[in-house]
């Protein structure tokens, strides 16, 4: 770390299921306005570790880790989309942030989408990675693939299986120690891993897209929901669509250009 570089510190905030943990960049108030960002499933808020540092030069910069993720606490039973969105706005809320914007990934585009339809009052405007608009045979097939426990084999089969699927959609810079750092994220969900999908799966970009009231930018990576991403561009209300050449790893291995392009939207006003 140079000298100068803000510091990501951890912490732990009382949430609806308990504790929730995050990772932030914190700085004083008359910055730009703080951004919160969202991770994919079944990962946690450490994806963004790199990003909160660049964003954290000049605004306060969040990566909580959603429920039964990370180091947060899980729920009793498994959740909505507006279940993890309430979670989200309970930490905005907490931490005093005021209007922010928001950084959703994969599955945290969809509770980012909700978190401004239902507390518009908080967001200011959004950046989505990946909005994958399913056709009837392909959501059913990732439900299928992703939306059941998948219990540990007594061979450790179960986790090979997950590596190679890490591998199998390493992103352009994603080097091996990020991916095996991610592996060992996504583990720590255990029997649970699957939940963030369910909710997924029942929260269909084509009913709810639409009715962003604020603005979007989505941007469509080079990764396993490129295809049905295009689709989503259609559906956008108020916003904007970018491909990029970037995949899973992005934040860590494009730090500086994924920075640039978010401040480049979310700074407009």
């Amino acid at each position: 770390m140079t000298s100068g570089t803000p510091v990501v510190r951890r912490s732990y905030l009382d949430g609806p299921y308990g504790q929730i943990h995050l990772r932030a960049v914190t700085r004083p108030q008359g910055g730009r306005r703080p951004l919160v960002c969202f991770h994919l499933t079944p990962g946690s808020g450490r994806m963004y570790e790199a990003l909160l540092a660049e964003m954290g030069a000049d605004r306060t910069a969040v990566a909580p880790d959603t429920p039964g993720y990370g180091a947060s606490d899980p729920p009793p039973a498994p959740p909505a989309i507006g279940d993890y969105a309430a979670a989200m706005a309970h930490v905005v809320d907490r931490l005093g942030l005021g209007e922010v914007d928001l950084l959703g990934y994969h599955t945290g585009s969809k509770i980012a989408m909700e978190l401004a339809i239902t507390r518009p009052d908080l967001v200011h405007r959004l950046v989505l990675v990946s909005a994958p608009a399913y056709t009837e045979e392909e959501e059913e097939r990732q439900r299928r693939e992703l939306g059941a426990p998948a219990g540990p084999r007594r061979d450790g089969g179960h986790l090979l299986t997950h590596w190679e699927a890490l591998l199998r959609w390493q992103g352009l810079g994603q080097t091996l120690p990020l991916v095996q750092r991610e592996f060992a994220e996504q583990l720590r969900a255990g029997p649970r891993a699957h939940w963030g999908y369910l909710a997924a799966f029942a929260y269909r970009h084509a009913d709810h897209l639409p009715r962003v009231p604020r603005p979007v930018l989505l941007l469509c990576p080079d990764d396993d929901l490129r295809v049905p991403t295009r689709r989503a561009r259609t559906l956008l209300r108020d916003g904007e669509y970018r491909e990029v050449p970037w995949g899973h790893g992005m934040a860590d291995a494009h730090t500086g250009e994924l920075a640039a392009l978010l401040r480049g939207f979310l700074d407009r006003d």
